[in-house]
């Protein structure tokens, strides 16, 4: 394992402190890209800050915004963030069938309006690394200047994670899980 987890009786001062601080926030728990993370914590430190603000504190609806994490994890090909966040988009009210479809890496069928406009801003900007005046407009109609800084927030934020998780080569949590597919339950 490149960054096994660090036992608690090891951690300096500064990994208990990030530890803590992940441990006492929203999160509950050390685990995901912390782990690894914590072989730097001043790194896991600022990234947890950033993260805290990314998932608990955007005006972007909890569905949409585990929807927007599922595009952006299957495009960077990050099975640990696919596994964790397929259940919490199912919990949050993404369907099965989008989940399935950005998995084969197709746009889902029967979108509502605001899923379009996140699928079409996070897949165009993902991949063109930009998107058109008319598409940002689009968006900003929707959800304000604020909300699509968040969103493209959200993207940097779960790329960013992809890359970390990627060159970690952190196991899944569930050995049986298949990556890239929609969980059973």
């Amino acid at each position: 394992m490149r960054y096994p987890p660090i036992p608690r009786e090891q951690w300096t001062e500064e990994q208990a402190d990030v530890a803590k601080a992940i441990m006492d926030g929203p999160r509950g728990e050390l685990r995901g890209p912390f782990v690894p993370l914590l072989h730097a914590p001043k790194l896991a430190g600022k990234i947890q800050e950033l993260g805290e603000a990314i998932r608990f504190g955007t005006s972007i609806p909890n569905n949409l915004l585990e929807f927007a994490v599922l595009i952006t994890a299957r495009h960077h090909d990050c099975p640990n963030i696919w596994e964790s966040h397929t259940k919490l988009a199912l919990k949050a009210g993404v369907s099965r069938d989008h989940i399935a479809a950005i998995a084969e890496r197709c746009r889902p069928l029967s979108m509502s309006p605001d899923e379009a406009i996140v699928y079409d801003h996070c897949a165009t900007l993902l991949v063109e690394h930009k998107i058109s005046d008319a598409m940002f407009d689009t968006s900003v109609a929707r959800w304000g200047r604020a909300g699509v800084m968040e969103l493209g927030g959200i993207c940097g934020y779960y790329a960013m994670l992809a890359t970390i998780l990627n060159a970690a080569e952190r196991p899944l949590v569930d050995p049986k899980s298949v990556p890239f597919g929609v969980p059973s339950n």
